[in-house]
């Protein structure tokens, strides 16, 4: 390592209380849907601390609700804008965006929490509330790093893109935005919690409802009816065995430890209103997970065909097919090769501050990653702080150890990717 790449580090060793504030701050503002706008007021107040050229704005125009890829049922974005700084490079190196989302998922039942959900309390190492660990925790890493950077004289020859968007839990509308804006790099960094693993590869996802028909009688004598209940049950049978087919063809050894790569879970089940009736109408909606290497075109022909075949082997079915429809979010997959520069880059980062090599694999969920992907053309690599499965869970919480370790990592892995600019 060498003096500047020390002092960078020296500044965030040196400086942890700062990047804990700043964490606090950021759990503290309850940046739940519709309410991002003072979580966005203290990533505003850092970046012009940190002098970066500021671009705020409210999502919504005709161009974004008009673009194919766009997916949100919310009708008003105003007051809560994305927020992107821009550390301009001296030219002659790549250009990297720093992408975090802002928006966090609702707390549930609040005394479930052992404290307030938006306390930002810290106790033996760990720092509580609701967004810690998605993605608070990663986007002030990401902060961090470059304020080392900006605090240590760090000259850079490529850009620095940070970006801090809204509705990534609501299917990326704001990471969609921002591509239509123009912001477009060489490469992406997300760091979303991976519990310090390198995510190269993720699922994308999509919701979907399955309607199926009866015929409605009496329960003393229910034979004189059809249970949509009944049949509901065979395409639930039929969606397991597809899930099982799927991903037994996925065979990609980064997913070698996810148990189910590619789920297709079932959230939720509506028939019947009445006990002692034979229900008309079943309704399942879930989460249909898509593999790295197809598109959302192909999984949904997939389903869509799946159904169709089932509903041919039963006699009620044949004569009353099932409907399929895609509503609500859906997420794109990403894939990057695992020796891709922007991958490697990381790693040598990595291995300079944790002393060995990452555990490289795929993502068990998604991320904005697949807009940046597949509609950005962006090379995109999730790596952050704070452990997976807490995300979404009552009293989460971020190892404060692991951010800054991640800040130390991204800090020297920005000199690498971007240049240094020699004296």
């Amino acid at each position: 390592m060498n003096i500047a790449e020390q002092n960078v580090i020296n500044f965030i060793r040196e400086n942890k209380e700062r990047g804990t504030r700043l964490l606090q701050r950021l759990v503290q503002e309850g940046s739940i849907r519709g309410k991002e706008s003072k979580a966005q007021a203290v990533i505003i107040e850092k970046c012009r601390e940190l002098g970066l050229e500021l671009d705020i704005w409210e999502i919504g125009d005709e161009e974004l609700r008009s673009h194919p890829a766009f997916c949100s049922d919310r009708k008003d974005f105003s007051g809560n804008p994305n927020v992107v700084g821009v550390l301009k490079g001296e030219g002659g190196g790549k250009s990297i965006i720093l992408n975090g989302h802002i928006d966090v998922v609702p707390v549930g039942e609040n005394t479930a929490w052992k404290h307030d959900p938006f306390s930002g309390h810290i106790e033996d190492g760990r720092l509580y509330g609701r967004g810690s660990t998605d993605m608070k925790g990663g986007t002030a890493a990401l902060l961090l790093a470059m304020e080392a950077l900006i605090k240590s004289g760090i000259r850079l020859k490529g850009d620095l893109i940070f970006q801090s968007v809204i509705e990534e839990e609501s299917g990326g509308a704001g990471t969609l935005a921002a591509i239509l804006r123009g912001y477009r790099a060489d490469g992406a960094l997300i760091p979303e919690p991976t519990n310090m693993k390198f995510f190269p590869k993720q699922q994308g996802s999509m919701w979907f409802r399955i309607k199926v028909e009866g015929v409605q009688a009496h329960g003393g004598t229910r034979y004189e009816g059809v249970s949509a209940i009944e049949k509901v049950m065979l395409i639930i049978g039929g969606l397991q065995e597809l899930e099982k087919k799927r991903n037994e063809e996925l065979n990609d050894p980064l997913f070698s430890r996810i148990p189910i790569p590619i789920p297709i879970n079932i959230g939720k089940i509506q028939s019947g209103e009445w006990p002692s009736s034979v229900p008309d109408l079943a309704i399942i909606e879930g989460r249909m997970g898509v593999a790295p290497s197809e598109t959302l075109e192909d999984a949904m022909s997939a389903m869509e065909t799946a159904v169709s075949r089932l509903a041919e082997s039963d006699a009620w079915l044949s004569k009353h097919p099932p409907s399929v429809e895609w509503f609500g979010a859906k997420w794109f997959p990403g894939s990057l090769e695992t020796d891709d520069a922007l991958v490697t880059t990381l790693a040598e980062s990595f291995a300079a501050i944790r002393n060995e090599d990452p555990v490289i694999e795929a993502s068990p969920w998604a991320t904005d990653g697949g807009y940046l992907d597949k509609v950005g053309n962006t090379p995109v690599l999730i790596f952050g702080p704070g452990t997976t499965r807490l995300a979404h869970e009552t009293n989460e919480y971020i190892e404060l150890d692991q951010m800054f370790q991640s800040a130390e990592i991204i800090a020297l892995a920005l000199m690498k990717w971007c240049e240094n600019v020699q004296e």
